[in-house]
This record gives structure tokens, sequence and C-alpha cells, in this order.
């Protein structure tokens, strides 16, 4: 077992600056679709804003905590499961509150003030469990982590991309609606290739490794999904903001999590493998029920 933490994903220095520009061109992208209204439009609705930070930002970290707590993963594991959940929501989510038949202009809403938020409570929460659990506390120190460079890269990645293209919105709004529709498709296109180029230089690595992460991976996203949608229905919050809900917290922008960890861990073995299978599972099980729900009726109010 103690391969799995000494294992390296093989990601160079060129491989991790595509990364960088891509994700910050999915940003953009997102961008180009919210405008200063739906921010607005959340503060006029401050309940949905508290019950989606909650679940996403304080209560996801912390289960994952608790169940780090429990089970007692390898320690490159934990660490990854401890990015995942500290990340944002993914955009692929607005996408799938689209096709569950849930409130779409909450999910884009949230994933844009969750992506605000993020520029601060990501590093933080990752700082504070890092270290609460003794092994990944060790392996935090092996590493010598810088918290100021973490806060700089999340904010370069995602708060920059977030103003410009918000700013491109405000001065051009038919031209950053045209702009948006082309850039998605090849932004996500570019962000698979790099995707799989990583899994075919790393093949060897995946097949001796992916078992560590395999159920571990399924069962802290299902309890992620869980989580939201249970945590809206605590509130009282109707069933389209329930499916959507769902969907925020359980599908996490785990590129921004391996860029993290290609940049400041070298590409460690559990970390990377954990965020990389969770950036795959994720599509499948958020697809799943947002099929699942597109052909419930709205009156239905279970999982």
């Amino acid at each position: 077992m103690d391969q799995l933490d000494n294992a390296k994903i093989n990601f160079d220095s060129s491989g991790l600056w595509v990364l960088n520009i891509a994700l910050a061109i999915v940003m953009f992208g997102v961008a180009l679709g919210i405008t200063i209204d739906d921010f607005k439009s959340l503060f006029k609705k401050p309940k949905l804003v508290l019950v989606g930070v909650l679940s996403q930002f304080i209560l996801l970290p912390l289960l994952t905590f608790i169940v780090i707590l429990i089970i007692k993963p390898l320690p490159s594991i934990a660490l990854g499961m401890m990015m995942v959940a500290a990340c944002p929501g993914g955009n692929i989510s607005n996408f799938m509150s689209y096709l569950a038949n849930g409130n779409t202009a909450l999910s884009v809403s949230l994933t844009a003030f969750g992506t605000l938020l993020a520029m601060v409570v990501t590093p933080l929460n990752f700082q504070l469990y890092g270290n609460l659990y003794e092994p990944t506390a060790q392996l935090l120190k092996s590493v010598e982590l810088q918290p100021f460079e973490l806060v700089k890269l999340v904010l370069l990645i995602l708060g920059i991309p977030l103003l410009i293209g918000m700013f491109v919105r405000h001065k051009n709004e038919n031209f950053a609606v045209r702009l948006s529709k082309q850039l998605k498709p090849i932004s996500i296109i570019v962000f698979v290739a790099i995707v799989v180029i990583a899994f075919s230089k790393n093949m060897t690595v995946f097949n001796n490794y992916i078992h560590y992460v395999l159920l571990i991976g399924i069962g802290h996203n299902f309890l992620a999904i869980l989580l939201g949608f249970f945590t809206a229905k605590t509130f009282r919050l109707s069933f389209k903001d329930q499916k959507t809900l769902a969907i925020e917290t359980g599908i996490q922008n785990s590129g921004l999590g391996l860029l993290l960890i290609f940049t400041f861990f070298n590409g460690l073995g559990g970390m990377a493998i954990m965020a990389a299978f969770w950036g795959i599972w994720h599509i499948i099980s958020g697809l799943a029920i947002s099929f699942y729900w597109s052909y419930k009726p709205s009156n239905v109010v279970e999982v």
C-alpha cells in the first residue's frame, strides 16, 4: 500500500500549463453566461444561498472528514477526498440541473457564487481538514504546501476568468452569448483530451491502483449527492431546488482539484487517482440521476 503514496502521475510542465489554460477558458465560458442579476436574484432569496453554501462548503468537507475518520484510507487518498470536497461545483452541473428539470437559474447562480467563495474557502477547507487528520497532516508537512500560493493559483484560475467573462457579458451581451456557445464545446473537448492523454501516459499506474479508490470514490460521490438532496429537503426547499442542490453538491470541479494536485503535490499517486476517478465517475452518476429525474413527475419527492 505504501507504493500508492509513492506513486507519481506522469504529467509534464507543458501539460500543466495547458490544463491551466483549459480550466481558465472553461471558467471564462461559464462567466459569459453570468450577469449581475444572477447574484441579485440569489440575494432576493437568501435562504437558497445559505442552504447551498451550507451543503457544499461546510457540510460536504465535514462529512468527508467524518468518513475518512471511519474508513481510514491511505493518507494520499484521504487528501484526494479532502481536495475534491473542498472544490466548488463543476460547471457541468448547470447542464445536469437543466436535464433533471431542476432550477437551472439557481444552479448557474450557485456555480457563480460558489466560484467566488472558493477563492478563499477551498484553500481554507483543504488546509483545515488536512491538518486535523494526523496521517494527512504529516503528508502536508512533507510537501511544504504554501497556503498563499494555493490561494493565488485559485484566484488566477477561477477569479480572473470569472471577472473578465462577466465584464464581456456586461459590455456586449449578444457577443457574449455567441462566444459562450462556441467556447463551451471547444473547452470541454480540450479538457477531455488532456484527461485522455494523462490516462494514456499513466495506464500502468491506474491499472495497478484504481481498485484502491473505486469503491471509495463511488461511495463518496453518492454521499455528496444524498447530502445535497436531504439538506435542501430539511430546509423545506421545493423538489426542483432539492434536485439542484443534490447535483450542485455531488458535481465538484475535480479539474481544479487535479490542477492543484499536479501543481503542489507533483501528481501524488493517491490524490491524483482519487481526483481523476471522481472526475470521471461524477459525470456518470450525475447524468444517470439527471435522466432519472427528467422522467419523474415534478411532485415526486423521493430520491
